[in-house]
Protein backbone atom coordinates (compact mmCIF):
# COMPACT_ATOMS: atom_id res chain seq x y z
CA UNK A 1 0.00 0.00 0.00
CA UNK A 2 2.93 2.32 0.54
CA UNK A 3 1.58 4.43 3.37
CA UNK A 4 2.16 3.79 7.03
CA UNK A 5 -0.86 4.63 9.09
CA UNK A 6 -1.32 4.26 12.80
CA UNK A 7 -4.88 3.82 13.98
CA UNK A 8 -3.84 4.37 17.59
CA UNK A 9 -4.37 8.08 18.12
CA UNK A 10 -3.74 7.78 21.86
CA UNK A 11 0.03 7.37 21.40
CA UNK A 12 2.05 10.26 22.74
CA UNK A 13 3.93 10.85 19.49
CA UNK A 14 5.18 14.15 18.15
CA UNK A 15 3.70 13.96 14.67
CA UNK A 16 2.67 17.26 13.19
CA UNK A 17 -0.99 17.17 12.32
CA UNK A 18 -1.82 20.09 10.09
CA UNK A 19 -4.68 18.64 8.03
CA UNK A 20 -8.24 19.07 9.22
CA UNK A 21 -11.46 17.10 8.82
CA UNK A 22 -14.89 18.39 9.67
CA UNK A 23 -18.31 16.76 9.53
CA UNK A 24 -21.82 17.90 10.24
CA UNK A 25 -23.86 15.35 12.15
CA UNK A 26 -27.19 15.23 13.92
CA UNK A 27 -27.39 15.67 17.68
CA UNK A 28 -28.23 11.96 18.01
CA UNK A 29 -25.24 10.91 15.90
CA UNK A 30 -22.92 13.06 17.98
CA UNK A 31 -24.26 11.57 21.21
CA UNK A 32 -23.83 8.06 19.83
CA UNK A 33 -20.25 8.78 18.71
CA UNK A 34 -19.37 10.42 22.04
CA UNK A 35 -20.72 7.38 23.90
CA UNK A 36 -18.65 5.00 21.78
CA UNK A 37 -15.55 7.16 22.28
CA UNK A 38 -16.12 7.16 26.04
CA UNK A 39 -16.45 3.36 26.05
CA UNK A 40 -13.10 3.16 24.26
CA UNK A 41 -11.50 5.57 26.71
CA UNK A 42 -10.86 8.17 24.01
CA UNK A 43 -11.91 11.74 23.47
CA UNK A 44 -14.09 12.50 20.46
CA UNK A 45 -11.21 13.51 18.18
CA UNK A 46 -9.07 10.49 19.07
CA UNK A 47 -12.02 8.19 18.50
CA UNK A 48 -12.99 9.66 15.15
CA UNK A 49 -9.43 9.61 13.82
CA UNK A 50 -8.88 6.02 14.97
CA UNK A 51 -12.20 4.70 13.64
CA UNK A 52 -11.86 6.49 10.30
CA UNK A 53 -8.31 5.22 9.83
CA UNK A 54 -9.34 1.65 10.72
CA UNK A 55 -12.26 1.81 8.29
CA UNK A 56 -10.09 3.30 5.53
CA UNK A 57 -7.45 0.58 5.94
CA UNK A 58 -10.09 -2.16 5.85
CA UNK A 59 -11.79 -0.72 2.76
CA UNK A 60 -8.45 -0.47 0.93
CA UNK A 61 -7.51 -4.05 1.93
CA UNK A 62 -10.90 -5.32 0.77
CA UNK A 63 -10.48 -3.64 -2.62
CA UNK A 64 -6.83 -4.57 -3.17
CA UNK A 65 -6.79 -8.12 -1.83
CA UNK A 66 -7.68 -10.81 -4.32
CA UNK A 67 -9.85 -13.39 -2.63
CA UNK A 68 -10.32 -16.72 -4.35
CA UNK A 69 -12.74 -19.52 -3.65
CA UNK A 70 -11.36 -23.03 -3.34
CA UNK A 71 -12.43 -23.75 -6.92
CA UNK A 72 -10.73 -20.53 -8.12
CA UNK A 73 -7.50 -21.60 -6.40
CA UNK A 74 -7.64 -25.01 -8.04
CA UNK A 75 -8.23 -23.55 -11.50
CA UNK A 76 -5.42 -21.04 -11.01
CA UNK A 77 -2.96 -23.67 -9.77
CA UNK A 78 -3.90 -25.99 -12.64
CA UNK A 79 -3.26 -23.22 -15.18
CA UNK A 80 0.17 -22.56 -13.65
CA UNK A 81 1.14 -26.23 -13.43
CA UNK A 82 -0.32 -27.29 -16.78
CA UNK A 83 -0.56 -24.23 -19.02
CA UNK A 84 -2.38 -24.60 -22.34
CA UNK A 85 -0.30 -24.75 -25.51
CA UNK A 86 0.16 -21.37 -27.20
CA UNK A 87 -2.23 -20.55 -30.01
CA UNK A 88 -0.99 -20.18 -33.58
CA UNK A 89 -1.28 -16.40 -33.24
CA UNK A 90 0.74 -16.39 -30.02
CA UNK A 91 3.41 -18.57 -31.63
CA UNK A 92 3.58 -16.31 -34.70
CA UNK A 93 3.82 -13.22 -32.48
CA UNK A 94 6.67 -14.79 -30.52
CA UNK A 95 8.56 -15.59 -33.73
CA UNK A 96 8.04 -12.03 -35.01
CA UNK A 97 9.25 -10.63 -31.69
CA UNK A 98 12.42 -12.76 -31.79
CA UNK A 99 13.20 -11.59 -35.34
CA UNK A 100 12.72 -7.93 -34.46
CA UNK A 101 14.83 -8.26 -31.32
CA UNK A 102 17.61 -9.85 -33.39
CA UNK A 103 17.56 -6.74 -35.57
CA UNK A 104 18.24 -4.64 -32.46
CA UNK A 105 14.89 -2.86 -32.15
CA UNK A 106 14.60 -1.66 -28.53
CA UNK A 107 10.79 -1.69 -28.17
CA UNK A 108 9.31 -3.90 -30.88
CA UNK A 109 5.93 -4.11 -29.15
CA UNK A 110 5.43 -0.38 -29.76
CA UNK A 111 6.25 -0.76 -33.45
CA UNK A 112 3.80 -3.60 -33.94
CA UNK A 113 0.95 -1.72 -32.27
CA UNK A 114 1.55 1.25 -34.55
CA UNK A 115 1.79 -1.01 -37.59
CA UNK A 116 4.96 0.68 -38.82
CA UNK A 117 7.21 -2.35 -38.84
CA UNK A 118 6.46 -5.67 -40.50
CA UNK A 119 8.71 -8.56 -41.37
CA UNK A 120 6.28 -10.45 -43.58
Amino acid sequence: MGMKLSTDSTKATKIRKDARLEARVTKEQKQLIERAAQLRGQNLTEFMVAVLAEAAIQIIKDRELLQLTERDRQVFAEALLNPPAPSETAYADAQWYKQVRNLGVAKPHALRRQGCFKLD
